[in-house]
């Protein structure tokens, strides 16, 4: 069976880029082109990957939530981050949360296939400058598909009402997931569950404690 290597990343010219690193590392693959994370769920559900090439920042997904669904879902899939970001914090935070690899979209062509060659050889491939492990990303990557969707509506500032009507789930059942989403964080309200959940973004810098 010919291998799937899917590339999701919503600019065609770095899609192009990564096609060809791609080609040089698997020269016999069959590469399938996703411009969203919908997209790349829907090449999965199609059939088996070799690997998954992610950009963190599309229109349905901004940050390192969609890594974590991913590998819920597809735990033995290698994931390759490509990224803008090239803050220590963010590769670190992708090495915890499951990825294989974290190729800066600043690489060279080369750069990029030596990390590509690692993935395929079953090896991880990281910046050197990786910041140590967060003890709260573990906390959040302990939540549950379910809490992690209610994490999310409490970030975009649903109220319970709100997210039981999204959700097609009583409001007691939100409530009971609250509580266990706050106890699992550590923090005690939805605004320091809001702060500590930042830590999955990528575009800003994160504050040292949301627990203040």
């Amino acid at each position: 069976m010919t291998a799937r290597i899917i590339i999701a990343d919503d600019h065609p010219l770095f899609r192009s880029a990564l096609a060809h690193a791609v080609n040089k590392v698997w020269p016999e693959a069959a590469i399938i082109e996703a411009s969203s994370a919908a997209a790349a769920r829907a090449a999965l559900a199609e059939g088996a990957a070799e690997a998954l090439l992610l950009d963190l920042h599309m229109a349905d997904s901004t940050g390192l939530s969609v890594l974590m669904d991913l590998r819920q879902d597809y735990p033995a899939l290698p994931i390759v981050i490509v990224s803008a970001s090239e803050e220590p914090r963010v590769a670190a935070a992708a090495a915890q949360l499951g990825a294989a690899g974290f190729i800066p979209k600043s690489s060279s062509l080369d750069a990029m296939r030596e990390g590509l060659s690692a993935v395929r050889n079953g090896d991880a491939w990281f910046p050197e400058a990786c910041a140590d492990a967060d003890d709260d990303l573990a906390r959040i990557a302990s939540l549950t598909p379910a809490q992690r969707r209610i994490l999310a509506a409490i970030r975009q500032g649903l109220l319970n009402k709100q997210i039981a009507y999204e959700l097609a789930i009583s409001e007691a059942t939100v409530k009971a997931h609250i509580t266990a989403i706050l106890r699992k964080l550590g923090v005690n309200s939805r605004t320091q569950a809001v702060l500590l959940a930042a830590k999955l973004d990528v575009d800003q810098p994160v504050a040292d404690s949301a627990r203040a």
